[in-house]
């Protein structure tokens, strides 16, 4: 296997990081608003914790981006 396919064999690993992360956004307000509509008087105190999930999970496709885009155009 030559260097370029390695690249963009990597590269193509890194975009599934991605979809991951992205999936991963989706479960964080799904949880929420599952919980919101069980116990609507808690979600107020939930909402801080909601928008740290968010965060996360999208910090992890923001990195998948990031390696994905080095390995193809840096490396």
């Amino acid at each position: 296997m030559d260097a370029e396919s390695a690249r963009m064999l990597g590269a193509g690993l890194a975009a599934i990081g991605m979809g991951i992360a992205a999936l991963g956004v989706g479960n964080v307000f799904a949880k929420f608003l599952e919980g919101a509509l069980r116990n609507p008087g808690a979600a107020d105190s939930q909402q801080g914790r909601l928008f740290i999930g968010f965060a996360a999970a999208e910090l992890l496709g923001l990195l998948a981006f990031v390696t994905m885009i080095i390995l193809v155009f840096v490396a």
